[in-house]
């Protein structure tokens, strides 16, 4: 029987791996797992002798993929997928899938979550304000993106759009207005989100030339990655402007400077909570689960993310 790792420094739930196993047992794959490991040998050990592999934020690197001499497959089970050494896997034939749209409710619910969080002080005393009627400004209309969009409606909140590559039609097929440029979208909403991929185009692209152009009292929410940022140029622009706040589902570098310089301005999650509900969990882990199926057995490569 061919073996299924699944190797999480943040382990699925019971339940999810239940659910993955009974996916892949009548295939004929055995599933093993490699819970809250301490080290990338631990993990080139137990993937030696796997044919798949699923993972969720674990990097799979190089000396990962030398170690996997039986290795046809990767999959990150979640939407972002900068923790796989895409190049490794290309050059060591290994087709590397990532899980798109099943964690994007829980990082849509988070984010507008994280919008009340810091609208109301995080909860301290004092007078905070109500979304509704505030311009919400989304950056990338994906999967989460409009979902973000639906709920901000909820709360009366006026959604708008800008994404590169998507048409005007596109975005506004929903009730969304589009917006024609990163200046317009930041400069014109009281909430920027952020749902863009860290790649070499984006990553720091998110500084103070665009933070600095946010209206009085707006607030830049990130539920994306923290590479996307440029720290050095938030802290200095949260210093020139008192009325601006930052909020991220994972911690900045320079996190602890910026508590103590701006206080209930900047929050950060303890670790990312993006996807740390019991439903991403099992959409995640389920659909991993099936493409390595679909991959295996009949050569489907829909969600491939290498070349």
């Amino acid at each position: 029987m061919e073996k299924v790792l699944i190797a999480t420094q943040k382990p699925f739930s019971k339940q999810a791996v239940e659910e993955i196993r009974s996916i892949l047992a009548p295939e004929g794959y055995g599933l093993e797992t490699l819970e809250k490991y301490g080290s990338e040998e631990e993990l080139c050990d137990a993937v030696t002798d796997a044919v798949a592999l699923i993972v969720r934020s674990d990097k799979v690197t190089a000396k990962v993929l030398e170690a996997a001499r039986e290795l046809k497959i990767v999959v990150r089970a979640g939407a972002g997928y900068d923790n796989l050494d895409l190049a490794a896997c290309t050059a060591h034939g290994v087709i590397a899938m990532n899980t798109p749209g099943q964690n994007s409710n829980a990082v849509a619910e988070l984010a507008l979550a994280l919008m009340v969080f810091m609208s109301r002080n995080q909860f301290n005393p004092g007078t905070g304000r109500e979304l509704k009627g505030r311009t919400l400004g989304l950056q990338a209309y994906g999967h989460v993106g409009r979902l973000v969009a639906g709920i901000a409606r909820g709360f009366g909140m006026k959604v708008q759009a800008f994404d590169p590559y998507l048409t005007t039609e596109q975005i506004e097929s929903d009730g969304t207005k589009a917006v024609s440029s990163m200046d317009e979208l930041y400069s014109t909403s009281d909430f920027v989100s952020l749902h863009i991929p860290a790649t070499p185009e984006t990553k720091g692209s998110i500084g103070y030339a665009l933070i600095s152009k946010m209206p009085k009292g707006a607030t830049l929410v990130n539920t994306a990655r923290k590479e996307i940022i440029n720290e050095e140029e938030l802290e200095k622009v949260l210093a020139e402007r008192e009325d601006l706040k930052y909020v991220a589902d994972v911690a900045p570098a320079n996190y602890a400077t910026l508590r103590e310089k701006f206080g209930l301005r900047v929050f950060a999650t303890p670790k990312k909570m993006g996807a740390e509900t019991a439903e991403a969990n099992e959409n995640a882990g389920t659909a991993a689960a099936r493409q390595i199926v679909g991959f295996l057995k009949h050569g489907e490569t829909r969600f491939q993310v290498n070349r």
